[in-house]
């Protein structure tokens, strides 16, 4: 294992701090910092590429004593108890943080099961909202999550963070070109002969649950304030909305929350077809 003590604010150092605080650093290195316990044990456990570990040697658990001896980076890096405290974004400074490689956007290279279920996500504007979705993905059984347009980072600390482990867990691929998104949902649709494509919007179309969940779908949501753009809504094969109390005064959902409603509205379906195998979701 190769060390190298830092003991000031070096090249070294510099390099750490812009990857924890700038989008364009982060993809000009294709590098990201990443700290908390169960962050790295989930990167770990998904064979992320771990280049670096940062640590203050003086003050490790068995756990992290662990995770340096085992797992094979490039270089790591003992910081003074300072360095690593400025370094730390948590109130208690970070036994163990890792420098990170990032994973090529490829559509074709995620494995689908045998019903897919992907998720989309257009021009997300809120850390806190694609971690949760992200987090969402995960705990409801989508294979994948598309990000189009531009929004905020993948891979800026408050989503890594905000997602926790699932961030590591479920594949996350960013599609800036939406003619290559459309050759990708035609070669499903051409493969999955039922796929369909589920646009969501807060008017009144189809009521979600009115809608057969079962097939092969993609659920398209959209930006916080905009909501999905009119392309994606063109393209869907219907557009669907979560009905809510007549005499409610909120006219919509947080796009995270409306997520996740959805997306459990998609798994009920599925286990109910499970369970019989006779019935369509919407039975």
């Amino acid at each position: 294992m190769k060390e190298t003590k830092i003991y000031s604010k070096n090249a070294a150092f510099q390099k750490f701090q812009v990857l924890k605080t700038n989008r364009n650093k982060r993809y000009k290195y294709h590098e990201f910092l990443v700290e908390s316990v169960r962050s790295l044990n989930e990167a770990v456990n998904n064979h992320w590429k771990i280049k670096s570990f940062l640590y203050n040697k003086d003050s490790l658990s068995d756990w992290a004593r662990k995770m340096i001896r085992q797992v094979d980076t490039d270089m790591n890096y003992c910081l003074t108890p300072e360095l690593m405290a400025e370094l730390s974004g948590k109130e208690d400074t970070s036994e163990l943080m890792a420098v990170i490689e990032m994973r090529e956007d490829s559509l074709e290279a995620v494995p689908l099961s045998e019903t897919p279920f992907l998720v989309l996500f257009d021009r997300p504007s809120n850390k806190g909202n694609l971690g949760t979705m992200i987090r969402s993905c995960d705990a409801l059984g989508a294979d994948l999550l598309i990000m189009t347009g531009h929004g905020v980072d993948l891979y800026d600390p408050d989503v890594v963070v905000s997602a926790m482990g699932s961030f590591f867990k479920l594949p996350v691929v960013r599609v800036t070109d939406n003619t290559a998104l459309y050759a990708y949902i035609a070669k499903l649709k051409s493969k999955y002969p039922d796929f369909t494509t589920i646009g969501t919007t807060a008017h009144h179309e189809y009521p979600i649950y009115d809608t057969d969940l079962t097939v092969p779908l993609l659920l398209m949501t959209g930006n916080e304030t905009m909501g999905l753009n009119k392309a994606f809504k063109e393209f869907c094969d219907r557009l669907c909305t979560i009905p809510m109390a007549e005499n409610s005064y909120a006219s919509s959902f947080n796009v995270s929350c409306a997520a996740s409603i959805l997306m459990y509205e998609v798994t009920r379906q599925r286990a109910k077809k499970c369970a019989n195998p006779e019935l369509t979701g919407t039975q």
